[in-house]
């Protein structure tokens, strides 16, 4: 195995393993860590940032992760073959170990386990020196909630066994990551606010250390530096956004971690009204077709279209319907998760009819919203 994913009980190698974990951190300046006492009040003091504990490769198998159940790891003792070997974390939170029999690891960085570990073999080998790697990790148990398509309770899987070509780079790389878990939600909403990311992470019995992060330099550059590593027990939060430009939406809305699909109401007169599902980036013209296209008492000539915007506003424009035009703001523009689009009835159907419409409850509280019932009248 590379020498560079053994953690050594040594503090020499102590110190240069925490000296690594800050250089492959992200910069102080990047983000502001607080923490907080979940009894007391909302205020909350600020501290140094954590940067070994959320960002770089190095920092997740450094000071920052903590052993559990389920958790395998290969533990080595030089010079003692007979002791040496993977062992799996019990429920217990103890690895049952040649000789010397269970020892409690739950809750201890690499670096601790390692310690202990040496601390029992000590009684039969003199000054024993111990290493241990990681070879699978238990699944993150996380919570997200917030501007995500499906908010919850999530358990992403740890990594796969690392090869012994490889480094703790490339087993760090699959760890998951706050992008992932966004991913495991369904993605963001077109109202996330990427800037003020919360991760709440346990540290002591009602205390939570609180980072605020932004994703956007990620979105922008492409510098998965710049993605948080979570840990069980984290709870991601995304907060809404109080407004976005539109080169800021345009942003958002092609982040890989964006939802493939997204979700548009389709009233009136089509063949087949209500929720449609389209792909990202879909134009006006491609959800009308996809409900079935226009009944043939439909007013062709102009359609509603009703957003609501991430500052808790809604817009209401009309459409100049051109099937022959591509995709542009006019008259075939982008559409985005949660419009809804209204086709009333043309002048002569409305003339014609002796009973009105039977609108679906959805259609009535969108018209009383926004007003457009009239159109059905």
């Amino acid at each position: 195995m590379a020498a560079s994913s053994l953690l050594f009980v040594f503090p020499r190698a102590i110190a240069l393993t925490g000296a690594l974990a800050i250089l492959n951190g992200l910069s102080p300046s990047a983000l502001m860590a607080q923490s907080t006492d979940s009894s007391s009040d909302n205020s909350s003091t600020p501290i140094t940032p954590v940067q070994s504990d959320l960002f770089g490769p190095t920092s997740v198998l450094g000071s920052g992760y903590r052993l559990g159940p389920g958790d395998v790891i290969s533990v080595s003792v030089f010079a003692a073959e007979e002791y040496s070997g993977e062992q799996l974390v019990l429920q217990d939170g103890t690895v049952n170990l040649p000789r010397v029999g269970r020892v409690p690891i739950q809750g201890f960085t690499l670096e601790q386990a390692a310690e202990a570990i040496a601390a029992r073999y000590a009684i039969y080998i003199h000054r024993p020196l111990v290493t241990i790697a990681p070879v699978r990790l238990r699944p993150v148990r996380i919570a997200i909630s917030g501007e995500v398509n499906r908010p919850g309770a999530y358990s992403i899987e740890g990594s796969d066994r690392v090869n012994d070509n490889q480094g703790v780079d490339a087993f760090d790389s699959r760890f998951p990551t706050l992008t992932q878990a966004i991913s495991e939600a369904g993605g963001i909403t077109d109202q996330a606010n990427l800037r003020e990311i919360e991760i709440r992470r346990p540290v002591a019995p009602n205390r939570q250390e609180i980072t605020r992060i932004s994703l956007w330099d990620l979105i922008e550059s492409g510098d998965l530096s710049q993605d948080a590593i979570l840990q069980s027990g984290d709870e991601v939060y995304i907060p809404t956004a109080t407004a976005l430009t539109p080169q800021e939406a345009t942003t958002l809305s092609s982040a890989s971690f964006a939802p493939d699909t997204i979700r548009v109401y389709v009233a009136g007169e089509v063949e087949q009204p209500g929720v449609v599902e389209v792909p990202l980036n879909t134009p006006l013209n491609q959800a009308i077709l996809v409900a079935g296209s226009f009944t043939p008492r439909a007013n062709q000539n102009t359609v509603e279209l009703v957003r609501l915007n991430p500052d808790g506003t809604a817009t209401e424009r009309d459409i100049p319907v051109d099937f022959s035009q591509g995709v542009n703001d006019t008259n075939n523009p982008i559409l985005k998760d949660q419009d809804v689009i209204v086709i009333s009835r043309s002048g002569a159907a409305q003339a014609g009819d002796t009973t009105n419409i039977i609108l679906n409850p959805i259609t009535r509280i969108l018209g009383a919203l926004f007003g457009f019932g009239r159109l059905f009248d």
